[in-house]
């Protein structure tokens, strides 16, 4: 029996029927058509099973064409398509007249003919495929294929696909026989934890990994995620090997294949992975140039969906196998085990021996190197070392194109050793005298079972390793400061428990302390360029006191230093304005910023191209009106630009008053003892019991300050416009800033970082 299935809505009083080439399809007879069924809880999809005598079908068809109606409620019928353009299936004659057994004929969408016709047996899909017991040569190795749905067979008439095609093939040359143990949706995760069930008791001689990019979910994921399902798959198809290894059987990978979904840069990353697979020295079913458009997608006519291919399709892939890969009988595939089992050991071998205590090993099967200086010297490796090079290529059997990492955590953050596809050492790096470095390749650390990728782009990686601890990899040349305001940074380490993270080896090192909230990243970390380090949990953020700098005018000079000190983050009201009178400061705090931006009080001064305060005059505005406006004769969209950043930083300053554990507030420029008591007592109020400083930094003698509550004054004078004029005054000026906050207990493992968007 055949049931015929699509998913077709519907308006009301509307049917669906069929009309075909054999009697019970009304023998194209428009008016005799078969209406389908439908029912509450699988509507929009239609079916009908219809069993068919095989006596009744004329001894030229091997097939049945047919295509869908639409029937309104006044009985008049509509064709899916263009009229020469046929559905058809297969005749099979085990199947069509039986009452036992059904083929699910299933044709997607009303009006979407596909060239090849898609059906399987009711519940095949469901279970995964049994092997039937067959008589095999003696001498025939046991193939085992363990993949995604593609390897299953779906999309391809009655799961026929290129593993099925490849087991009839395998049988008939070579005695072997293959099983599938492939799954519905399979990825790299869940194949690893589905191998040691369904692979290991079969004891096979060869096993076919053939896993896709587009199970990972490299089609739909966000654009910064993409490098890291890449990195993650990579990972996960190198474990996958070496357990096969590891089992005593030979690994063969399936090649990736296109999805419909690709643009331009999964087309990129999917050739980036092709071309590395390629050159891991294991066998591989190279199947992406027969199937690829050349962008990605899948050429036409072989795909029956986006992530499938039809029948076509999976014949495309069978015809694309070299068969040669399979040319072996038991006795060479033990000769090749042997050949491996010699070659492989857990054992380091030398590479490299100056003799005066630099030395360098390597454990290929490990993928591990190791590297010892106990001379009385520094080393530099770099790409010219020609000697070494060569003994690397020739002995180490590096990873191409991938970095390495050295595990000694103890030691706080180390180089990063960048493998060329030659196998060689690309990048320079420093041996310290004393030391003995264990490396390992990068794809280890990025494998499921090892790590979860917060984040990767091709650079820089963030993985979570066990709960509390957080391994940063650069891999690029230069430095990566990673902050807050990095908003997919900051989302990715929402993963981890919220908590202050650091560097056990150099605890005191600035930016080197990592804390983390319900909602991510709060503060500065940053990565060397090739480097790796390990943050580990440290504390609570309820045991540290987060101090909170709160610039308070009267220009930009604290803002321009903290950007200097890498202190800064989203900016604050005042950052950005000149506020001459700190009375007005105090007033504009205590009423929340209120007014601050309200039309009615703001005026342009053409002659100075600033905006003016008439209710603070003191306060004025210089960075708001762009050169393609004219303020004199339109000022609306300055002001509702103005009332949006505004808002936004006014958001951060009261967010900060509300959630830091302790305050400083910092204002530059002379004022006098009687406006500096007002904004003390304003704050007060407005801090409640939370503790606050004020830092006073003017040209002024600190005597008229004396017995200020809560007060610090410093004597100096930064002035923006020099900043401006001369880098050498900008870092003399942030030199000073950064004492005086040092001075005060503030570093960056204390700071307190406020997000973008509170």
């Amino acid at each position: 029996m055949y049931r015929f299935q699509l998913k077709a809505p519907t308006q009301d009083g509307e049917m669906i029927g069929v009309v075909g080439s054999i009697s019970k399809f009304g023998s194209w007879d428009f008016k005799k058509y078969l209406l389908l069924q439908t029912s509450a809880d699988r509507y929009p999809f239609w079916w009908v099973d219809v069993e068919i005598d095989p006596i009744s079908l004329p001894n030229s068809k091997d097939k049945i064409e047919y295509k869908y109606v639409r029937i309104d409620a006044s009985g008049k019928a509509q064709w899916e398509c263009e009229k020469e353009t046929n559905r058809w299936v297969p005749i099979e004659i085990e199947h069509i007249g039986s009452k036992t057994s059904t083929i699910i004929v299933d044709d997607l969408a009303f009006g979407n003919a596909h060239p090849f016709p898609y059906g399987y047996l009711e519940n095949t899909i469901a279970s995964e495929p049994e092997a039937k017991p067959e008589t095999y040569s003696q001498n025939g190795l046991k193939v085992l294929v363990i993949g995604s749905s593609v390897a299953m067979g779906c999309s391809a008439w009655l799961l026929k696909g290129w593993a099925n095609q490849l087991g009839q093939t395998l049988k008939e040359k070579f005695g072997h026989q293959l099983i599938n143990r492939s799954q519905l949706g399979a990825n790299v995760s869940s194949t690893i934890e589905r191998f040691a069930s369904v692979v290991v008791p079969e004891k096979p001689d060869l096993v076919i990994i053939s896993l896709s990019l587009g199970n990972e979910g490299l089609a739909y994921c966000r654009p910064h995620d993409r490098r890291a399902v890449q990195r993650r798959y990579e990972s996960g198809l190198q474990q996958l090997i070496k357990m096969t290894q590891d089992l005593g059987a030979v690994p063969v990978i399936g090649g990736l294949y296109p999805n419909g979904d690709y643009n331009p840069e999964h087309n990129w990353l999917l050739r980036d992975t092709h071309h590395r697979m390629l050159r891991w020295g294991v066998p591989i079913l190279d199947w992406l140039d027969a199937l690829d458009d050349g962008d990605g997608g899948w050429k036409s006519g072989i795909s029956l969906d986006v992530a499938h291919p039809n029948t076509a399709g999976h014949k495309l892939m069978f015809e694309a196998i070299d068969l040669n890969m399979f040319k072996i009988d038991r006795e060479q595939r033990s000769q090749f085990l042997h050949l491996r089992s010699t070659n492989s050991s857990t054992a380091e071998i030398s590479i490299y021996d100056d003799k005066y205590g630099f030395q360098v090993f390597a454990n290929p099967e490990c993928q591990t190197l190791r590297i010892i200086n106990n001379s009385e010297y520094a080393y530099n490796i770099t790409p010219t070392w020609k000697e070494l090079q060569e003994a690397l290529k020739r002995k180490a059997d590096l990873t191409f194109g991938t970095a390495y990492v050295a595990k000694n955590d103890e030691l706080g953050i180390l180089p990063l050793l960048s493998v060329g596809f030659n196998g060689s050492i690309d990048n320079t790096v420093e041996i310290p005298i004393g030391i003995d470095l264990q490396y390992c390749s990068a794809l280890k650390l990025f494998a499921p079972q090892n790590a979860e990728i917060l984040y990767y782009d091709g650079h820089l990686g963030i993985l979570k390793e066990g709960d509390r601890k957080i391994r940063i990899i650069n891999e690029s040349d230069e430095e990566y400061n990673i902050h807050p305001m990095w908003r997919e940074i900051r989302s990715a380490l929402a993963a981890m428990p919220s908590g202050v993270y650091h560097d056990p080896a150099n605890p005191e090192a600035a930016f080197r302390t990592m804390m983390i909230a319900q909602n991510g990243l709060e503060s500065r970390v940053k990565a060397p360029g090739k480097s790796t380090m390990l943050l580990q949990y440290k504390c609570k953020l309820s045991e540290i006191n987060r101090i909170a700098i709160l610039p308070l005018g009267d220009r930009c000079a604290a803002r321009m230093l903290l950007y200097k000190m890498e202190y800064d983050g989203p900016a604050f009201p005042f950052d950005l304005t000149r506020s001459t009178n700190l009375g007005d400061v105090a007033d504009i705090v205590v009423n929340d910023f209120n007014d601050m931006c309200n039309p009615a009080y703001l005026h342009y001064n053409s002659e100075e191209r600033r905006i003016y305060h008439s209710k603070w005059s003191g306060l004025s505005f210089a960075h708001e009106v762009e050169d393609s406006e004219d303020p004199i004769s339109d000022m609306q969209p300055i002001f509702e630009r103005m009332r949006t950043r505004y808002s936004a930083r006014v958001k951060r300053f009261l967010y900060t008053l509300g959630h830091a554990d302790e305050l400083l507030f910092v204002r530059t420029g002379v004022t006098n003892r009687d406006y500096v008591v007002d904004l003390i007592e304003k704050l007060k109020f407005k801090c409640k019991d939370k503790p606050f400083r004020v830092l006073l930094i003017s040209q002024q003698i600190s005597d008229e300050f004396v017995d200020i509550p809560y007060l610090f004054h410093c004597n100096l004078h930064f002035s923006p416009d020099g900043m401006y004029d001369s880098q050498e005054y900008w870092m003399e000026c942030t030199k000073t800033m950064r004492e005086i906050l040092k001075s005060l207990g503030i570093s960056s493992q204390n700071l307190f970082w406020c997000p973008p968007n509170p």
